[in-house]
Order: structure tokens, then C-alpha cells, then sequence
């Protein structure tokens, strides 16, 4: 029986039926995945730098858009870099493609996020502090997903996992707070909304789906890590990353404590993107940097991804009703 739909501020700003977002992630968030969770109900996301190009991207819109009918948006991060990527040229092609939804995240320039507005995207902007999620809010982003310690990538140096964080975001930000970090059940969904989001983002929870282009050794590898199988690096070089604890992973953590002052360099060849990449589409699971987030440990089958929102709605009401109970 499919679970009856919700409304919150999230789902009628998306146009979802369910306030569930697939989060934006490198080599991951391709056409197979956002289709199948836009069409189960939730909001699919394709992550624009994941193609090697804005014609690239332009072309994955396309074939996004030909595997679903139902809303999905594209992720734009804009980091520091010596080569930025054209970021322009990228927001062009998800302007074109006809996209309303950007998950963006990052430094993005003010002129940027209003061409954003410009177009008529409805824009969610990913943060990791108060204070960034206010800041985001006076440049006139739409939604704020708000990102715990707990979660995958990079989250920051403050070290404020969710339970502290979303209340603490939703207290003082008027738009709507999407949870994320941490989340991976109906169970962890109830506890978001109790603490004043509107909707859940998830990153690792959709990397063990069916769907996901992963091989499967990566998706079984996440189903046998518990909560204590992630590793927080390159701490050192304020670029905080959490990710799956493997031989990759260690060898990058021994020589950040032997080596003060280490610089990127030294770890290149270890955390580059195409050797991730390569280490995700051969199951090889120690041979490249695996994002993980704390969630893992709550990760214990490889669903579709319709039978994993359709799981996590139903769970989230039978938990909001039996806490409701608890007052007689």
C-alpha cells in the first residue's frame, strides 16, 4: 500500500509528495538514481560536476528527464580551487535544461544565487553552521539543508552533530530546514521534524540502493560497516571530510599525524576524485576514498528506492503516533 502523502513547507515548495531529498553526490547522483527517487515520491538530484562538462551535464538533464515526469534538481558546489570548474557554463545548462530545483553548497557568489532567482529556481543551499544558514538566508535562498557532524563529505570544523544543530538552525532561520546527517529510517526522520525541520536530506542511506550506480561490493561494504566505520580527515588542512574507513582512508590519517604541517600535495594521490571513482565503479573498497557518513551503522539491506521511502514514511508515522501516545 503506498504511504499516504505529506505536506510540508519542502513538499509544496518542490512539488514532492514526500519532504525526501537525495542529496548531491560526486560520481553517484547520476540519471538511474534521481529518477528513481523522484519517481517514488522524493526529490532526485543530479550532481552537476560529476559530468566532466556543462554540455555533459545538459545532456544527463535530458536523460534525467526522459526516466521521470516528476520533479528533480541539479547540485552546483562551488569550492576553492586553483582551476574552478566554468561554474557559469554549469548553471547555464541546468538554466536551459529547464531545471527549477538547485541544491547549491559552498561559496557561492552573490551575483550567482541571483541568476538563480533570475531563472526561477527554487534554490536549497547546503550548510554546516547557524551562521551560514543565516547568511544564505539574506541572499534569498529558499531552503536550508542543514548538515550535522554527523554526516558524509565535509562537515565543517564546528563539530555540531544534528541534534543540537537543526533545532538551533530552525530556532533562528525563518525559511524551511531540511535535515541532513545522520538520517537513514522513518525513525530518524520523526526525530528531524521534531526538532523543527520540514524535510530529511539523505546522501548515504541512497548510495545502498538498488538503483545507485555503485557496484555492488561498495553497497554491500556500507551494509557491513557499523557506526564506528567512518574516518574524519584531513582535519589539518581545515578541509574536514568524514568517509567509509578503509586502507585509503588510514594511510591519509597516518600521515596526517606524522606530518605537521602536511599539505594537500602530499595526499593527492590518495584522495583524488578519479581514483575514488575508479574504486567505487570496481568495488574495490580500499583501493580509493569512499564518502560515508555516521549512518552506515544503521544501513543493514540494499533496497529500491521506492521501497525505502515507501519504508521510511510509514515508519516516521507509526513513530510520531506511538510518541503521541506517551501523553495518554
Amino acid at each position: 500500500m503506498t504511504a499516504r502523502a505529506m505536506k510540508t513547507r519542502v513538499t509544496e515548495l518542490l512539488g514532492i509528495r514526500y519532504p525526501i531529498v537525495q542529496g548531491g553526490m560526486q560520481w553517484v547522483g547520476r540519471a538511474e538514481l534521481a529518477s528513481a527517487v523522484s519517481n517514488a515520491g522524493g526529490l532526485g538530484i543530479l550532481t552537476g560536476l560529476t559530468q566532466p562538462a556543462p554540455e555533459a551535464l545538459g545532456r544527463e538533464i535530458e536523460r534525467c528527464r526522459s526516466m521521470t515526469a516528476a520533479p528533480f534538481g541539479v547540485n552546483l558546489t562551488m569550492l576553492p580551487s586553483i582551476s574552478p570548474p566554468p561554474y557559469e557554463a554549469y548553471l547555464d545548462a541546468i538554466i536551459d535544461g529547464g531545471v527549477k530545483i538547485i541544491e547549491t553548497a559552498g561559496n557561492v557568489p552573490e551575483a550567482m544565487f541571483a541568476r538563480m532567482k533570475a531563472a526561477g529556481l527554487a534554490i536549497l543551499h547546503k550548510c554546516v553552521a547557524v551562521r551560514h544558514a543565516l547568511a544564505a538566508e539574506r541572499r534569498g535562498v529558499d531552503a536550508i539543508s542543514i548538515d550535522g557532524f554527523e554526516c558524509a563529505g565535509h562537515p565543517g570544523d564546528d563539530d555540531i552533530p544534528g541534534l543540537i544543530l537543526i533545532p538551533a538552525a530552525a530556532a533562528k532561520v525563518k525559511i524551511p530546514i531540511i535535515a541532513s546527517g545522520g538520517i537513514g529510517s522513518g525513525a530518524g526522520m520523526a526525530a528531524a521534524l521534531c526538532l523543527g525541520a520540514e524535510g530529511v536530506n539523505m546522501g548515504t542511506r541512497f548510495c545502498a540502493t538498488r538503483e545507485a550506480p555503485l557496484h555492488d561490493a561498495i553497497k554491500q561494504g556500507l551494509v557491513a560497516a557499523s557506526e564506528r566505520d567512518t574516518k574524519v580527515i584531513m582535519r589539518s588542512l581545515r578541509n574536514t571530510a568524514r568517509v567509509l574507513k578503509n586502507k585509503v582512508s588510514e594511510e591519509v590519517a597516518e600521515i596526517e599525524r606524522a606530518t605537521p604541517g602536511m599539505s594537500f600535495e602530499q595526499i593527492r594521490h590518495l584522495v583524488g576524485g578519479q581514483r575514488g571513482r575508479a574504486a567505487l565503479e570496481a568495488g574495490a573498497l580500499d583501493d580509493g576514498i569512499v564518502w560515508a557518513g555516521l549512518v552506515v551503522g544503521l544501513i543493514d539491506d540494499v533496497p529500491s528506492c521506492e521501497e525505502l521511502i515507501q519504508r521510511m514514511v510509514r515508519e516516521c508515522r507509526e513513530r510520531l503516533e506511538t510518541a503521541g501516545r506517551y501523553f495518554g
